[in-house]
């Protein structure tokens, strides 16, 4: 089988999980298929059973102070060339709306089945706004005409599902459940304590972790809030990095100040680590936390679980599918989230019981460790990316053949 991966992320530009996603995912479809991998960037990678192509549009070294959808119209160029550059293929699997486009296109040309992925939805994202200007309302319309067309859907998770359902009207039979994956044999306890002292955390001091990216979606701005109520016996340790906005940049970095004002053992890594630097701060840590607003499934929650790391995260999205309340970490209610300013709409009470749970694992590090412990077995037995790239295959084909004989 030959199959087109067209993605905005691709080693070594990741940023986010759709990137993490698409690598692991790639490597695994390779040993079952012949995979040509269309994304943003400079890549030229030629392997057994993968050939990588970055697309590097000639629109985009224009520049254009004066117009505010400069952006929105390099990514359009970059779609028209990642078409291009996509020879005949067997199926088209694109991976968020960034390529969305890209997938229509080499679909109607190539007449072949167009498979997407929901790492997220941009109906639910309305603080895109800030970073996108009115190009979001246009990235909203791609990626509604892509959810018509598609002839098969895969869903990170079920709340995914019936979010997908909901926002474009999709039909349910289109739509399967396809977790997120994670490589155990790479996440795995990893120590290190040179790495801690060379950012600043004491090795002897346990700490709340952070892993994102810093945009409104992570919820970062309410982690730091709650780290007030944090036991002062602990460090917080934020791995935060490219910001969607200026704006939301300075307005953390003004929360963060705020916050060493009131408390010792707050360190920022402002910058988006190596995954050989996060696993051993995944290790290292206390607690993972995972404040997010909104997210699809929350594959960050993985990774630490497979470093034996437990987890308190919103009680949003996909994340509970993760997360095992009272035994691989702890749920926090969010209630819901106003969609002016992108908050919970109790934000006091959400930073106090996301605290309080925090609170329970730094003091009690045997349940910690016991939490940690479950966690990684939980990850070994249902999310290894070998066993989801075998079910992703198998549902290729079965869209294939659907595909063949409403042509026929």
């Amino acid at each position: 089988m030959k199959i087109a991966l067209f993605t905005n992320e691709f080693p070594p530009n990741i940023y986010g999980g759709a990137g993490v996603h698409i690598d692991f995912l790639s490597q695994e479809l390779a040993k079952l298929g012949q995979i040509e991998v269309r994304c943003f960037g400079d890549q030229k990678v030629a392997l057994e059973n993968m050939n990588v192509v970055g697309i590097t549009s000639s629109l985009t070294k224009m520049e254009d102070p004066n117009n505010a959808h400069i952006k929105m119209f390099h990514n359009l160029s970059k779609n028209v060339e990642m078409a291009q550059a996509t020879p005949d293929t067997d199926i088209i699997h694109c991976h968020t709306w960034y390529s969305h486009l890209a997938g229509i296109f080499t679909r109607e040309l190539l007449q072949v089945p167009l498979i997407l992925t929901t790492h997220s939805l941009e109906t639910h994202r309305p603080w895109k706004v800030e970073q996108l200007g009115n190009g979001y309302f246009l990235s909203r319309w791609i990626e509604q005409s892509a959810y018509k067309l598609a002839d098969g859907i895969i869903a990170v998770s079920e709340q995914m599902k019936e979010d997908v359902i909901e926002a474009y009207g999709v039909a349910k039979e289109k739509v399967t459940v396809i977790h997120n994956g994670i490589d155990p044999e790479f996440y795995k306890p990893t120590f290190d304590n040179s790495l801690l002292e060379k950012y600043g955390i004491d090795p002897n001091i346990p700490f709340v972790l952070f892993v994102g990216r810093i945009t409104r979606q992570k919820g970062i701005s309410q982690l730091i809030a709650a780290a007030k109520h944090f036991n002062k016996n602990s460090q917080i340790v934020l791995c935060a990095g490219a910001p969607d906005t200026k704006e939301i940049e300075l307005e953390t970095e003004a929360l963060i100040a705020d916050l060493r004002k009131e408390r010792d053992g707050v360190i920022l890594i402002s910058e988006m680590l190596p995954r050989e630097k996060i696993k051993v701060l995944y290790s290292h840590a206390r607690v993972f936390a995972c404040p997010s607003l909104y997210e699809p499934f929350g594959i960050i929650n993985l990774e630490a679980m497979a470093c034996e790391t437990p987890v308190v995260g919103s009680h949003v999205g996909g994340i509970p599918e993760i997360i095992v309340e009272g035994t691989t970490g702890y749920l926090v209610p969010l209630q819901s989230v106003s969609r002016t300013d992108f908050n919970p709409l109790n934000p006091e009470a959400f930073q106090k019981d996301f605290a309080s749970k925090v609170n329970l694992l730094l003091d009690d590090e045997a349940l910690a460790t016991a939490m940690g412990k479950a966690g990684r077995i939980r990850v070994l037995q249902i999310f290894s990316w070998e066993s989801i790239a075998k079910i992703t295959f198998n549902y290729y084909q079965e869209v294939i053949s659907k595909f063949k004989k409403e042509q026929a």
